[in-house]
């Protein structure tokens, strides 16, 4: 055989092993980067009883949150846009017949509605001249009314987060997914009927969706931490009714 023939399958040789090499290097390369953990909080490695409790520790430890979503109950349905803190609560409620908004500073509650919200069932001269003067006014509801106590449960993250981000049966590691842009494990009550939490897998491990079960709603939680403005009213937009609140539609 010639030097030249020798060169060549030499040459072979040396070509087959970079390409093999280069084959080599991406696919440990791809492997590498198939981790489901990379870059994440490591939360996702977790079990399921130690994601939910960590996700809980998050949600206690953090200042506020923003609550959006709906929550189904035998009172009925409403629809939520809160921000919560431990010292009060602001934002909206939307039941089946009405829309008002809530404000909470400490043991203070104030309710703002429309003259529909205040007129009642019955109507009557002496319903609509009160609702006339209690429309677009935060109206503060005396906490010795029944009222007080229902819409207050609004207002609280600790009562709210309790109830909400409790899942029913046995917990278990539902699949990996993005919410908001956001990598997400998923914790399930049961196979999701007692419930389902979508949790961060990037930075605070925080819940940031909750589908109740049974059909109790579905809340997305953002803002954690973000501090807001939680003013009492001017005296010109409030009204004191002192005692119990009159009957209304909502």
């Amino acid at each position: 055989m010639t030097s030249s023939a020798l060169a060549v399958r030499a040459h072979r040789r040396n070509a087959f092993a970079v390409v093999l090499c280069a084959g080599l290097t991406v696919a440990l390369t791809a492997c590498a980067g198939d981790d489901p953990d990379k870059g994440t909080n490591g939360v996702g490695k977790l079990t399921a009883a130690q994601i939910d409790k960590k996700a809980r520790a998050a949600a206690d430890a953090a200042d506020t949150v923003r609550l959006t979503g709906k929550l189904v109950s035998k009172g009925g349905t409403y629809s939520l846009n809160m921000r919560l803190s431990a010292k009060g609560g602001t934002g909206s409620v939307t039941s089946k017949q009405n829309t008002f908004a809530l404000l909470r500073i400490g043991d203070e509650l104030f309710l703002k509605a429309d003259a529909g919200f205040w007129k009642g069932e019955e109507g009557g001269d002496g319903s609509d001249r009160a609702a006339g003067k209690l429309e677009g006014k935060y109206v503060k509801i005396p906490e010795d009314d029944p009222t007080y106590r229902q819409l207050r449960g609004f207002t609280e993250k600790k009562t709210l987060l309790d109830g909400m981000l409790a899942l029913h049966g046995t917990v278990n590691k539902g699949e990996r997914d993005t919410f908001g842009g956001v990598r997400t494990v998923q914790i399930l009550g049961g196979k999701g009927e007692g419930g389902a939490l979508d949790i961060s897998l990037e930075g605070t491990p925080y819940p940031l969706r909750v589908a109740r079960g049974g059909g109790g709603g579905s809340v997305t939680l953002a803002d954690w931490g973000e501090a807001f403005p939680l003013e009492a009213p001017g005296e010109d937009d409030t009204v004191d009714y002192g005692g119990e609140l009159p009957r209304s539609s909502g």
